[in-house]
């Protein structure tokens, strides 16, 4: 299996439950070396094979030197899942060309180019294979501020299908995940760091909540694993909600 964004959030929680789910081998990818060491040593710990590339997805030869790597380390691919992203606020009147090239890149780019080594890659196997693309509920339209960011996903959420279709006879299956608001640590920096919300702000928000909490990185885990599994199969090309607010019905 390979995940991207493994250093922290919803990476980790992926690449760990992943391996408690069975994976035979995890090969890790993230820009931040500082933190993967964490997601490296909890997999070892559990006698799992795991690897990792530095790689920072803005890069254009990013995709091919992250692949190449897995592969040389374990020889074949079987899961792909892109959990790495950027959540940068810009709406249509304050974004940047600079900040919507970033965005496109890390959130939409990077993950094609490795749908397309992964795809390439169980073709040639003969073998089927799976992916997860981790979305956002923002695909829907997203809050003003999202402008940019909901874009990206929006775009990953067509490819998603698209290529699902594209290659449903080959028995790869590619399915994502509309994430809701999640806990991890770069959104508790968003709040209370960039946007200046303070250490209140997680409790505030959990509070408006229908569960009274946030998602989870271990609940986006657990969905991603039974995407990649046999037993959600055949559903493919699938984008499911995972939010505690239903899209369409309004309270009056």
């Amino acid at each position: 299996m390979l995940v991207t964004g493994a250093a922290q959030g919803v990476g980790q929680a992926v690449a760990i439950e992943g391996a408690r789910g069975g994976a035979a081998g995890v090969f890790l990818t993230d820009r931040n070396t500082s933190k993967i060491q964490v997601t490296l040593d909890t997999l070892h710990e559990m006698g799992v094979e795991a690897a990792f590339v530095e790689a920072d997805l803005i890069d254009t030869a990013a995709p091919t030197k992250i692949f190449s790597a897995a592969l040389a380390h374990f020889g074949r691919i079987d899961a792909l899942v892109n959990a790495a992203g950027m959540t940068d606020r810009a709406s249509l009147q304050d974004a940047t060309t600079d900040l919507w090239d970033r965005l496109f890149a890390v959130n939409a780019r990077a993950a094609f180019f490795l749908m397309q080594r992964f795809v390439a890659h169980r073709k040639d196997a003969e073998s089927p294979g799976s992916v997860v693309n981790i979305l956002s509920i923002n695909v829907h339209g997203g809050t003003p501020e999202l402008a940019v960011y909901a874009a990206t996903k929006a775009a990953l959420a067509v490819l998603t299908k698209n290529a699902a279709h594209a290659h449903r006879f080959d028995r790869i299956r590619i399915n994502g995940i509309n994430l809701g608001w999640t806990d991890t640590p770069a959104e508790r920096h968003m709040q209370s760091v960039t946007l200046n919300y303070g250490n209140a702000w997680l409790d505030e928000a959990a509070a408006r909540m229908p569960f009274g909490r946030l998602l989870s990185p271990d609940d986006v885990a657990r969905l991603t694993v039974f995407l990649l599994s046999d037993a959600s199969g055949p559903m493919t090309g699938a984008l499911i909600d995972q939010e505690q607010s239903v899209v369409g019905p309004r309270d009056r």
